[in-house]
């Protein structure tokens, strides 16, 4: 592993919690593969100090930073610019930071639940009929967001505060709609978990699979534990399964070229990454 010097880059990612998170063992080790003299660490702000926090980095000490639960919609407010998937989902995923001060948002979660998409349900074809989103923070608005630009006729969501996937709705147009929860599942292709359900062995959401449609997917952002409530349900009726760590590996990729300017070195992190989760916390 490469030793850190004054010439090091630093970037990382922000979250609360944070500590959970894979981002640091996935970018280490592309770094570590590459060569590069630069480190990737975790910060875990107080909530309440996020923008604070980021605003604290302009002038590129940091190179830039992925941002998770809780501060996607905040991230994307305090940029200076936006790139247009970041605008359309309403949250940011990434900032970089720029030595004349200014912060660059961009979303690679879109990027991130297509190459999951791909990687483990490559048969299913996004116009083919409804999906079903549970939750409305920023992972939502940008799966809701990806999977209206890959061309899916209707999106629902289900949320636990109406008021807020309403507001989702809005923002994103037609053909996004909040769905009641008796129908949301009904007929749908895709179901896509963006909440913390499930989550380190709690409870999943309480959906009846039996709903969906026939040879539907069901995708879970959840990573810990890998196979989650939703998706041991979801495999038990036969469906075709998309786990979290996939959509986590696939808008890593995109996120460390923007931070450290080449793409990532051929290297199984996913190998890497289940190891971890198998030793626990």
């Amino acid at each position: 592993m490469n030793l850190v010097s004054g010439a090091t880059v630093v970037a990382g990612v922000v979250g609360a919690p944070v500590a959970h998170s894979l981002s640091p063992l996935i970018h280490n080790a592309w770094l570590d593969a590459a060569g590069l003299d630069a480190v990737y660490v975790a910060f875990a702000p107080p909530p309440h100090r996020f923008t604070a926090f980021a605003e604290g980095l302009r002038g590129g000490a940091v190179r830039g930073l992925n941002v998770t639960v809780p501060f996607k919609e905040a991230a994307l407010a305090i940029a200076d610019e936006a790139s247009p998937f970041a605008r359309r989902a309403g949250a940011a995923n990434l900032l970089l930071f720029s030595a004349d001060g200014r912060i660059a948002a961009d979303n690679t979660d879109g990027a991130g639940l297509a190459a999951a998409l791909a990687e483990q349900a490559p048969l299913f074809e996004p116009g083919a009929g409804p999906v079903l989103i549970l939750g409305a923070g920023g992972a939502a608005r940008g799966a809701a967001a990806a999977l209206l630009e890959a061309g899916a006729p209707e999106i629902r969501l289900l949320n636990r505060t109406r008021a807020r996937a309403q507001a989702l709705a809005a923002a994103l147009g037609a053909p996004v709609r909040v769905a009641a929860a008796e129908r949301a599942i009904a007929g749908a292709r895709l179901v896509v978990n963006a909440t913390s359900l499930g989550l380190d062995g709690g409870a999943g959401p309480e959906l009846d699979l039996e709903d969906a449609a026939p040879g539907a997917v069901v995708m879970d952002m959840i990573y810990r534990p890998l196979e989650t409530p939703l998706l041991r349900a979801a495999r038990r009726r036969g469906l075709a399964v998309v786990d979290g760590l996939a959509m986590l590996i696939g808008q890593a990729a995109p996120s460390f070229e923007a931070l450290f300017g080449a793409p990532p070195p051929p290297l199984d992190v996913r190998r890497l990454c289940v190891r971890a989760l198998e030793a626990g916390p």
